[in-house]
C-alpha cells in the first residue's frame, strides 16, 4: 500500500508507521485494539501532525474508524475488505475474502457481503497464519511452498461447474505473498489488491499537489524502536524506505 500511495502522490512526505510492539492486532480483543490504536495514533498526530493518516489494516478499521474520527480532526483512510468490486467483476461468481480471523468474523465484513455480493457466493477464510509469513518473508526468511499452499487451500471452490475466480486480499500483509499465491494455488485466480484504490482516495483528499518534485525517501517509525535487521532493511529500501525512528507511546 505504501508503494501506491508513494507512486500516486511523489509530492507527499511519508511516515510508515509499525505498532511491532502489539503486532498482530488480530487476536486482540476488541476494546483493547480500539485504545491502542487511540494512543498510537495519538502520539503520531503529537509528533508528526499529519494531513491524512491511512489505517492500513483491515482488522483496525473495521473496529476503530468511528472512533479515530470522533477524536481527531485529521481525515482518515480505512482500508476494508474489497468485496463490491469483486464480485462486480467475477466472472464465475465465485468470490472468496481471505483475511485475518478476526476480519473475517466481523459484523462490517457480513454486512459488506450482504450489501454488494449481487448474488454471488462468497466464500470467507480466516488465516490465522498468513500475516506472520508475510513479516517472515520481508525478513528473508520464507516458509515453504507447503505452507502457504495449506492456508490458501479454503479459498478455493470448485462446484456445481463453477470455480473460485477472484479471492480479495483481506489484510494488507497478504499482497506481500502474492507471488508465493499464484506459485502455489490450485489454479489461477485474480488476487484484488485495495492498495490502487486506497491511494487514489488519499490522493483526493490531499487535492492537487502544491509542490512539484520527485519522490523523496519515505520514514518508518515502530513502537518498539528496533533497528530492522539487515534483510529487512533491504526490502524496506525497495519500497522506499530509508529513514527509521520510534513512536513514543
Amino acid at each position: 500500500m505504501h508503494r501506491e500511495v508513494a507512486a500516486a502522490r511523489p509530492d507527499a512526505s511519508l511516515i510508515y508507521a509499525a505498532d511491532d510492539a502489539a503486532f498482530p492486532y488480530g487476536p486482540m480483543e476488541e476494546s483493547k485494539l480500539v485504545a491502542r490504536v487511540l494512543a498510537v495514533i495519538g502520539a503520531l498526530v503529537e509528533q508528526h501532525k499529519p494531513d491524512l493518516a491511512v489505517i492500513a489494516c483491515n482488522t483496525a478499521s473495521t473496529i476503530v474508524l468511528p472512533e479515530l474520527r470522533a477524536r481527531f480532526t485529521l481525515p482518515f483512510v480505512g482500508t476494508v475488505p474489497a468485496i463490491k468490486p469483486a464480485c462486480a467483476t467475477t466472472a464465475t461468481s465465485r468470490v472468496t475474502v481471505l483475511g485475518t480471523e478476526a476480519t473475517v468474523k466481523r459484523e462490517y465484513t457480513r454486512a459488506l457481503i450482504n450489501q454488494f455480493s449481487n448474488g454471488c457466493d462468497v466464500t470467507l477464510v480466516g488465516s490465522a497464519r498468513l500475516a506472520r509469513f508475510a513479516e517472515a518473508e520481508l525478513r528473508g526468511n520464507p516458509v515453504s511452498d507447503a505452507d502457504i499452499a495449506e492456508e490458501i487451500a479454503p479459498c478455493f471452490i470448485d462446484r456445481d461447474g463453477r470455480r473460485t475466480d477472484t479471492v480479495v486480499l483481506a489484510c494488507t500483509h497478504y499482497p506481500l505473498l502474492q507471488h508465493r499465491f499464484r506459485q502455489t494455488a490450485p489454479w489461477p485466480v485474480t488476487y484484488l489488491d485495495p492498495a490502487p484504490a486506497i491511494a487514489r482516495r488519499v490522493s483526493h483528499l490531499l487535492g492537487a499537489p502544491k509542490t512539484r518534485k520527485a519522490a523523496s525517501s519515505a520514514c518508518m517509525v515502530t513502537t518498539t524502536g528496533q533497528a530492522p535487521s539487515p534483510e529487512l532493511e533491504k526490502a524496506l529500501f525497495s519500497f522506499g524506505i530509508k529513514e527509521f525512528g520510534r513512536i513514543s507511546v
